[in-house]
């Protein structure tokens, strides 16, 4: 089937779309949250490590109930549970509107609204620990089978794409208009995220719950995973490099003290990964094939914590706004290839569970990540620790590139 032929396929599928929409406009809420969140935290505390502990505040609950999440993601509705868990996310979003007024942070104290923050920040955790399993599950219910590879690039490329405008919007908006107006806006994109679910019709279970003990069917996705040595070397890969080389929690503080651009430059820091990752994207999403994408993995993910040490050192502006947009797009690379990894060896009544796993992996390493990134900037000075985590990273690579085999000789 031609590229065109899929693409026809694909945004003729109305569910697809509503699927693409309701990614789009969460990304967009939680992207903008995430630059309003952390400036006002930094703003209020002056301190790198509060911004480490907003990461470590959401990764706390995500890995705690990763594993349950992909369980229920298997037995029961996943557009149900998603419809349950994007509600309870915009009800954390109120709150965080509500901790972060002035007048509440003039009433109860600067304290007080922090640690309100970091609250709804935990809370909304549980919540995102349901929406990264079972949205992936859910992908491969909506599509079918043969349109699966292209649809999860297009799925990342649609998050990449939102990821860009979201926290350039985010610092936009929280200049101009300030932070209560601003978060009206995350309020806005999460409805709109949770309605675009109501026009895709439910589908069914694939694996009943039946008598089999919760324990047992754990055990059954966690197996699965260090069993397969190929989606275990991508994940340990991805979880070191994105662990160590990560440096978005720290942005704020280059933003403020070394670049002196403020919170519209913030916003475009953060932006500038994404827009690295959302052109490399749609080129993927074209031309899909990638020859010896074991290999083209290692090599991305060396090549991004180069970036990473680059941009620890730059002190112009529009070097680092350069090597953030590289290391997004080397950063893209690896993520489209893992996730088609999991996406092709991945049975179906077990997409919740390995997507689990993968959650603990990848998607909490970013928020442990954030906290590594707090801890070491306040050991070491923000710049030295944004340099040791890109030189760790090239070393896991060399590590990695020299045991896993299966990875290195892998292809589709």
């Amino acid at each position: 089937m031609s590229s065109r032929s899929d693409f026809k396929e694909l945004f003729g599928n109305k569910e697809f779309n509503a699927f693409l929409c309701m990614r789009v406009c969460l990304t967009l809420a939680l992207q903008i949250q995430a630059v309003v969140v952390g400036w006002q935290i930094y703003k209020l505390t002056e301190d790198p490590l509060s911004l480490g502990l907003i990461g470590l505040a959401e990764a706390i609950p995500a890995l705690s109930i990763a594993l349950y999440a992909g369980h229920v993601a298997d037995t029961q509705s996943k557009r149900k549970i998603l419809i349950y868990a994007l509600g309870f996310l915009w009800l954390c979003s109120l709150g965080l509107l509500l901790a972060t007024m002035d007048e509440f942070v003039l009433f109860f104290g600067a304290t007080i609204s922090v640690r309100a923050m970091y609250t709804f920040i935990f809370l909304s955790g549980i919540a995102r620990g349901f929406i990264g399993p079972t949205g992936f599950a859910f992908l491969a219910q909506v599509v079918k089978r043969e349109w699966l590879t292209r649809a999860s690039t297009l799925n990342s490329t649609a998050w990449q794409l939102a990821a860009i405008a979201g926290p350039a919007l985010g610092g936009i908006l929280y200049a101009m208009i300030e932070i209560t107006p601003t978060f009206m806006v995350v309020i806005f994109f999460m409805t709109l995220a949770w309605c675009t679910l109501f026009f895709i019709k439910p589908k069914p279970v694939l694996l009943q719950s039946g008598t089999e003990k919760i324990s047992v069917r754990l055990k059954e996705g966690i197996r699965f995973v260090f069993k397969h040595k190929v989606i275990l070397s991508a994940l340990s890969l991805d979880l070191f490099a994105v662990l160590f080389g990560g440096a978005v929690a720290l942005l704020p503080v280059f933003a403020h003290e070394v670049l002196h651009v403020g919170p519209q430059g913030l916003g475009l820091l953060r932006a500038a990964p994404s827009l690295g990752a959302s052109i490399t994207m749609i080129w993927l999403s074209v031309n899909s094939h990638i020859n010896k994408p074991g290999v083209v993995l290692l090599c991305c993910v060396g090549a991004f914590g180069a970036c990473m040490i680059g941009f620890a050192l730059s002190t112009s502006f529009y070097l680092s706004l350069l090597l953030l947009f590289l290391s997004g797009a080397f950063d893209s690379v690896s993520v489209v290839i893992r996730g088609n990894i999991l996406q092709l060896q991945t049975p179906d009544e077990m997409r919740g569970r390995v997507s689990a796993v993968n959650t603990m992996f990848i998607g909490s390493s970013n928020e442990i990540g954030a906290f590594e990134s707090g801890v070491a900037a306040r050991l070491l000075g923000t710049v030295p620790s944004v340099v040791f985590g890109g030189s760790m990273t090239l070393l896991i690579v060399g590590f990695t590139a020299i045991k896993a085999k299966a990875l290195r000789r892998f292809s589709y």
